[in-house]
């Protein structure tokens, strides 16, 4: 795995933050200015094998990372971005999160989002939360 082999340091990075479960360093496609990886040092895939205590561990280090790259950089926004899945469109399969600041139209970054909710009534969305909850 690529990213296994930044965090033994075989491959070099540009690291902007590190601690025992968890590392953060430059996309080497710097869609926009401070575009950031952060991984967890486990080797994990996807979202779902996230332990209890590395999901406090990776979770509480997401938002450091993206304050000091509010303050560095001065982005009118950021994405917080995961593909889980292939069908996704993760490319590597080790658990990532991109954040990628925004600087305005034309930054290198887009998403379409399309709206469906005129396909369902309030009474189909409470039946949708009633079988997660289930889980």
């Amino acid at each position: 795995c690529i990213f296994c082999k930044i965090i033994a340091g075989d491959i070099p990075s540009s690291k902007v933050y590190e601690n025992e479960h968890v590392v953060a360093f430059l996309d080497i496609s710097q869609v926009t200015k401070g575009h950031t990886l952060v991984i967890p040092k486990t080797h994990i895939e996807k979202v779902y094998e996230f332990t209890p205590e590395l999901s406090k561990e990776y979770f509480e280090a997401v938002p450091k990372i993206a304050r000091a790259i509010r303050d560095e950089f001065e982005p009118i926004g950021l994405n917080i971005l995961n593909n889980n899945g292939e069908k996704a469109g993760q490319s590597v399969f080790h658990f990532h999160m991109h954040i990628i600041p925004r600087y305005g139209k034309g930054d290198g970054f887009g998403a379409v989002w399309k709206t469906h909710a005129e396909d369902y009534t309030p009474d189909d969305l409470q039946e949708i939360a009633s079988t997660v909850r289930k889980r």
